[in-house]
């Protein structure tokens, strides 16, 4: 049964989410260039760059970048709504992927071979970070016996206590999914890496807006997905969140882009490992 405040919420979090996800991508941008030695552009600044894509004319080589890039936006969206519902973590899991799949093929869809070499890493990236994700959604369902996210909250303990180790774990994943160093393979900002935009190679103008405002709706998501760790109460899980996401622009600042071999090794050498072992700890009773 759906309650009347329930059409309220989900409009609230397709608002806010974004807005949230521009700032922090803003106080990235700002915290990179003071780490850095530079002043940086303003907080702001995302959000000028967001209307300067969508006042570009529209254009796109093939007309699958159309339909991949507004899959790969309602596919975040819903799984943001999904979350802020507190629904199916193993359905989200499932939408979301949906919608980097579509974006990969938008990218093989055009024959640029940055934009083609782009999507091949993206692959190899969800490769990376997919299991980790899947692995997370089965801790829960370990400690809740139920893969629903209200579950999580009625815990009596914060779930971070029974899952240590995916803190760790989900950490990689924000630094995979957003493309920050040393996992930037796909996609970079940086203009001395030989791929540069990568898989982005081929999308601008408003549809490259699109991306940019998909991105922001997945960071939100992703740093949710963290906060679930400390469900119990929304400041500290806030604070976890906001502190993995700091971990990430570190590292991002001091690290370059390794090869996709090493991505690879990262995400199953170390990634997998530490998951199963949280998720044995688990299953043999230790917490």
């Amino acid at each position: 049964m759906i309650d009347w405040y329930t059409p309220l919420v989900i409009l609230g979090s397709l608002v806010i989410a974004p807005l949230l996800g521009g700032l922090l991508v803003g106080i990235d941008r700002k915290l990179s260039a003071r780490m850095q030695g530079r002043i940086g552009p303003p907080v702001v600044q995302p959000f000028y760059d967001l209307l300067k894509l969508f006042a570009k004319d529209a254009l796109v080589s093939t007309k699958m970048q159309l339909v991949s890039v507004y899959l790969y936006l309602t596919s975040v969206v819903l799984s943001v709504v999904m979350l802020v519902l507190r629904q199916d973590l193993l359905v989200l899991l499932f939408v979301l992927a949906l919608g980097s799949v579509s974006l990969i093929l938008g990218a093989f869809s055009v024959r640029s071979p940055y934009s083609q070499l782009g999507a091949y890493r993206e692959l190899l990236l969800l490769l990376s970070y997919e299991p980790l994700l899947a692995l997370f959604v089965v801790g829960v369902y370990l400690a809740t016996g139920s893969f629903m996210v209200r579950d999580i909250f009625k815990l009596e303990q914060p779930l971070l206590l029974t899952l240590p180790l995916f803190a760790v774990t989900q950490i990689l994943v924000l630094a995979m999914k957003m493309n920050k160093s040393p996992f930037d393979i796909s996609a970079s900002h940086h203009a001395h890496q030989e791929i540069v935009r990568g898989i982005l190679t081929e999308f601008s103008g408003p549809y490259l807006g699109v991306i940019e405002l998909t991105h922001w709706y997945e960071l939100v998501l992703l740093l949710g997905m963290t906060a679930l760790l400390w469900a119990n109460n929304l400041w500290v899980g806030a604070a976890l969140a906001l502190g993995s996401y700091f971990a990430v622009i570190v590292v991002d600042s001091i690290t370059a882009r390794m090869t996709w071999r090493w991505t690879l090794r990262v995400g199953w050498g170390i990634g997998i490992p530490l998951a199963v072992i949280n998720l044995m700890m688990v299953y043999l009773g230790r917490f």
